[in-house]
């Protein structure tokens, strides 16, 4: 059995107990509040998008969720329609006619849930008279220059005027649920309590804003105070004004005890919408796919250094937005050096290709990495034509009852055409370890760390690195893949995280099958710890960041990734089968049922209401 202990309510801490009868969902109106609704910026928008489903099968037309307009953003992933509620109807009729633009439809993903949006722009005109008003309700003043903070007022305006209007309208039923997401979202709900609109509010802050700027390593804090503090103050009153507060792991419950002053009455781990296959050999099935996909780039991208054999090679990678330290690409790129050495002093046949997926400001791909893949293409073609001819001179000859004479069945013209392209494969330097033209080549973390642990992709290196400075597409003329085809097609996911609340990435690679490394600073590898007895055996390896030094930290990524290289073939399609069974844990259908989140089958939920509400004085 994967879990060393089966999961229920009261095995993840800060859960309550909920009751077991609640108010029936007919007589509740769930409204689920954030940035990143239709509005692709972060992880939030992954949590919504991928739990969309299961909430919609439980609150069905009673589930709403609101964000802010893009018109972009709306003419792509949202489809018009009215609003069936009537009393919502009613309150968006209302704003309108006061001047503020709001739209309705159906979100096109998985559950196609109705959507509200509120158009900031259209509203822009009320700014200063609302930041006045907020500054008289709880103290907090927004800076001119601040664009964000301005439009999350803007926004936070309009959602609290919403449900003032529907409130009035819907009177005492059905009741209202609220649920906040993040600071952005904050000011909404700060404006509902000090207007006591009988609503009861959820509040989840997904990473704090203090956490995130203290644990970037490249941020200059105190010439950022004028953009930090009072998107602090924003947050830390949305978090005490809520009725339940909640994080989305044990370690962010922490941080958030001692940063915002507030212990989180619930941990909410996010899940994913998992899509389980019939037979298992199906998605090892697609890791071999995948592969030789990624097999083609790295024949073109080594060209004239490709006497590494390519069966013998194993992918790593590390992927998501470019924060250095935070997301552990210092400790990975030490870690692969001394890899490197390992790999090198015992004499070992295997081969690490690391990916880097992290966007940075380039000016495009550079003419090295594409020339590589035109020429694995006109190799290819060559190869082609030449076997073309081959093939059918050797079946003329087997017609007529003839063994072809393999000195004259290739002319020389075919000689002279297969020595002009090995001729091509010549390169007199490195393969690139950029694939794009950096802006900011001098000063770049990773290429600078590269230049100093001496990874330059030479023939006597048994690590390569290729850092490929923009999101995956499968529409690249480079690396033709969407980012899930490449999850599949690599062996390892690396995700040394020093900061990371929740940590989706390797969560991501569990769900596809793929082992992945975490970190004990992460949420996903606390909450693995907690209900996994063997992760590594399952094909999810914990360095620990937190009780130990940086450099035993790396020594024990290094003993990780190096004891992943001496596995064999079919020793890495077992551990890939352990892994995938673990993807049931991290499903939003599972963590919806332990979690106190909506339950498949069930007529009753938790009743926010029941908890006390802190005073605003707090």
């Amino acid at each position: 059995m994967p879990l060393s202990r089966s999961v229920s309510m009261t095995s993840l801490s800060g859960l309550p107990p909920w009751e077991d009868e609640g108010l029936p969902v007919e007589d509740l109106l769930l409204f689920e509040v954030a940035w990143e609704v239709t509005n692709k910026v972060g992880g939030i928008y992954t949590v919504i998008q991928t739990k969309s489903k299961i909430t919609v099968d439980e609150w069905g037309e009673n589930y709403f969720l609101m964000g802010p307009y893009y018109e972009h953003n709306c003419k792509t992933q949202v489809e018009v329609c009215e609003a069936p509620n009537p009393a919502i109807k009613k309150t968006m009729d209302c704003l309108s006619s006061s001047g503020c633009q709001v739209r309705f439809g159906r979100w096109l993903i998985e559950g196609c849930p109705y959507v509200i949006l509120f158009d900031i722009g259209a509203a822009a005109w009320n700014l200063d008279r609302w930041k006045g008003e907020f500054w008289d309700t709880c103290g907090i003043g927004l800076p001119f220059h601040d664009r964000e903070a301005n439009d999350a007022l803007i926004f936070g305006s309009m959602v609290a005027w919403f449900f003032k209007e529907l409130t009035d309208q819907l009177q005492d039923m059905p009741n209202v649920i609220a649920h906040f997401h993040e600071w952005q979202a904050g000011a909404g709900l700060i404006l509902c309590r000090s207007r006591k609109v009988p609503m009861a509010t959820i509040f989840t802050t997904h990473a704090t804003l203090l956490g995130r700027y203290l644990c970037a390593g490249n941020v200059d804090f105190y010439n950022n105070l004028d953009k930090i503090y009072h998107r602090y103050c924003l947050e830390r009153a949305a978090v005490h004004c809520s009725h339940v507060f909640s994080t989305v792991s044990q370690i962010t419950a922490v941080e958030a005890d001692h940063i915002l002053h507030r212990k989180p009455d619930v941990v909410t781990p996010n899940g994913l919408n998992v899509k389980k296959f019939s037979a298992m050999h199906e998605f090892q099935n697609l890791h071999s796919t995948n592969k030789a996909k990624i097999q083609e780039f790295v024949r073109g991208h080594f060209y004239g250094h490709l006497d590494f054999n390519l069966e013998k090679t194993l992918y790593f990678f590390i992927a998501g937005r470019y924060e250095f330290s935070n997301k552990g690409a210092d400790i990975f790129l030490e870690s692969l050096s001394r890899l490197n050495y390992l790999l090198r002093v015992h004499k070992s046949d295997m081969t690490v290709v690391v990916f880097f997926i992290m966007p940075a400001k380039t000016n495009n791909f550079n003419v090295e990495t594409l020339k590589g893949q035109a020429v694995r293409k006109q190799l290819w073609d060559t190869a082609h034509s030449v076997k073309e001819k081959f093939g059918k001179r050797l079946y003329e000859s087997l017609l007529k009852g003839e063994i072809p004479d393999m000195n004259k069945i290739l002319d020389r013209d075919d000689f002279t055409i297969m020595k002009r392209a090995i001729y091509a494969t010549q390169r007199h330097s490195l393969p690139p370890v950029t694939t794009h033209n950096m802006l900011e080549d001098s000063t770049d973390p990773i290429l600078s760390n590269v230049r100093r642990i001496g990874l330059f992709n030479a023939r006597t290196d048994r690590v390569k690195v290729v850092f490929h400075p923009e999101f995956l597409s499968s529409t690249s003329p480079l690396l033709p893949m969407d980012y899930e085809e490449f999850v599949r097609g690599c062996h390892l996911g690396v995700f040394p995280s020093y900061y990371e609340p929740w940590g989706y990435t390797p969560g991501e690679c569990t769900v596809m099958g793929i082992p992945s490394v975490t970190t004990n600073l992460s949420g996903f590898g606390c909450f693995v710890e907690e209900h996994v007895s063997d992760p590594a055996a399952y094909g999810i390896y914990i360095v620990d960041r937190r009780f130990r030094a940086a450099d035993e930290s790396c020594n024990q990524l290094t003993h990780f990734m190096f004891a992943f290289c001496q596995q064999t073939r079919r020793q890495r399609i077992i551990q890939r089968n352990r892994t995938e069974r673990l993807s049931d844990l991290l499903d939003w259908k599972y963590l919806g049922r332990v979690m106190g989140l909506p339950r498949t089958g069930s007529r009753h939920r938790p009743n926010p209401l029941r908890h006390r509400a802190p005073p605003l004085s707090e």
